[in-house]
């Protein structure tokens, strides 16, 4: 009787990828609906509104490469994932507030993301 062995193939690991940063928007998108929420009840200050913000998305990238990243180079994927969900959140929030300058917090929030995903991908591989 042969063992069944799942092989890792490119295009597997860009589908992966590909569905860890829509799984991160999204979640980050409802976070912040229920945030919003969440302000209309009891205004907070703006720095507590960035600390939250960037909490769920740091959380919404090791999040989403817990749950995708497998095989190896998992340091890899979950940097992509954090690179991709980084610019399109940018896009979209930026497309909402109608404001696309670019700041030291962009490339902040960019590296920021990078570390996570790199990190939730190490411990991925590593666990599962």
């Amino acid at each position: 009787m042969r063992k069944y062995r799942e092989e890792t193939t490119y295009g597997n690991d860009v589908f992966r990828i590909i569905k860890g940063v829509a799984f991160a928007l999204a979640f980050c998108f409802f976070s912040a609906v229920v945030f919003a929420n969440v302000l209309r009840a009891k205004p907070l200050s703006d720095k507590t509104v960035y600390i939250v913000n960037q909490t769920v998305k740091v959380f919404a990238v090791v999040l989403a490469a817990l749950l995708f990243v497998s095989g190896g180079k998992g340091w890899l994927k979950g940097g992509v994932i954090g690179v991709l969900f980084t610019a399109l959140s940018y896009l979209t929030f930026s497309a909402i507030g109608g404001d696309f300058s670019l700041s030291g917090f962009v490339v902040a929030e960019l590296l920021l993301n990078v570390a996570a995903g790199a990190v939730g991908g190490i411990i991925a591989v590593n666990v599962k």
